[in-house]
């Protein structure tokens, strides 16, 4: 009888240590932006500031963790989408229009000014992203099988179209998706890459800030124009994690993510705990393995670098940004935010 008693008492012990050094999953916790727009863009810059965008010309700005967001609209672009936002601080952003725009603010959004204008047929932005103050990047869907790349040195003063030669050229009824801004991704000083979906699933890489190019095949479901790789994110100049599914049947488990540990030149597919359906966004928490993917009507997390991963919440997003802090928030429809909590447990 002692024995029985002490084996339980070992098997109690056993399974609350287990449950106390669990992951706790994240919380999306929501936050009030006062506006109803489709937000698409966000960018977290530390845990007090960051920023989103969306329709109609909108964009918000918090400065205090989100207790208030201060809204408001571009002059003369209520009828422009911004997909993407990217913030340098509290004073320093950047929205991008699909219609091919650039509009840059230095003051916390009381003034904007364009700095890039294409009216040319056929433009539509995607994303972008700085490396620095100054270096930044753009992408837009293809133009005579060559897809729009723009860089700036200058903080958007100017923007400098990449020659179509230095390029791979687009597979017919391939493009990017402008789902959630993140479609492009900078790292270290001078890598970049970007994701494609339609008709392929392929990576393009550089390693000269957009000056020349490189692409990669990836086994993630194409194919159909709602098909293909959504995001991308890397830890570090070697490891890597692309996103998609499919966004016209958001609850099917596919072929949706693919990691890669050699900079993106090669990408091994997630086969048995994926994400669980369409994701439009992937982030991971910086210096650590732990990633969030974001999805229209669910979210997942995985604490192995995208080997595995685990749904949480019951609510949808397009997009998210993690500041270096680790305090990050998501956007969605309908104006919808929400800042983001992780347990110590789930920084691994």
């Amino acid at each position: 009888m002692i024995n029985s008693i002490l084996y339980r008492n070992a098997l109690f012990t056993a399974l609350m240590m287990f449950l106390a050094g669990a992951s706790s999953p994240p919380q999306l916790k929501p936050q009030a932006g006062g506006v109803r727009a489709q937000l698409r863009g966000v960018s977290a810059v530390s845990a007090k500031v960051a920023w989103a965008s969306g329709g109609n010309g909108t964009y918000l700005r918090t400065t205090d963790g989100g207790q208030t967001w201060l809204n408001g609209t571009v002059p003369d672009a209520s009828s422009l989408d911004f997909r993407d936002v990217e913030a340098i601080d509290a004073d320093t952003a950047y929205l991008l229009a699909t219609a091919g725009k650039i509009y840059k603010t230095v003051d916390g959004g009381r003034h904007w000014s364009l700095q890039y204008d294409n009216t040319s047929a056929g433009v539509f932005l995607d994303s972008l992203a700085f490396w620095d103050p100054k270096n930044g990047v753009a992408l837009g869907d293809p133009i005579n099988d060559s897809f729009l790349l723009l860089t700036t040195s200058d903080g958007g003063a100017t923007w400098n179209q990449i020659p179509s030669k230095n390029i791979p050229p687009a597979i017919k009824g391939e493009a990017a998706f402008a789902a959630s801004g993140t479609c492009i991704a900078v790292e270290g000083k001078n890598n970049v890459w970007f994701v494609t979906g339609g008709k392929a699933a392929r990576v393009f890489r550089s390693g000269d800030r957009g000056q020349t190019w490189k692409v990669s095949n990836t086994r993630i479901v194409s194919g159909e124009d709602s098909t293909g790789i959504f995001s991308i994110a890397f830890k570090d100049a070697k490891n890597g994690i692309v996103i998609g599914g499919d966004y016209k049947r958001p609850d099917v488990v596919t072929d949706n993510a693919a990691r890669s540990t050699d900079g993106g030149v090669t990408w091994t597919l997630v086969e048995r705990s994926r994400p669980n359906g369409y994701r439009s966004c992937v982030a991971f928490v910086r210096d650590t393995s732990t990633l969030i993917a974001v999805g229209e009507k669910t979210c997942d997390y995985s604490t192995d670098g995208g080997a595995s991963w685990t749904s949480f919440g019951n609510e949808g997003y397009h997009s998210i940004s993690i500041a270096s802090s680790g305090s990050g928030w998501a956007v969605g429809a309908n104006g919808k935010i929400a800042a983001l909590h992780i347990g110590e447990s789930t920084r691994r």
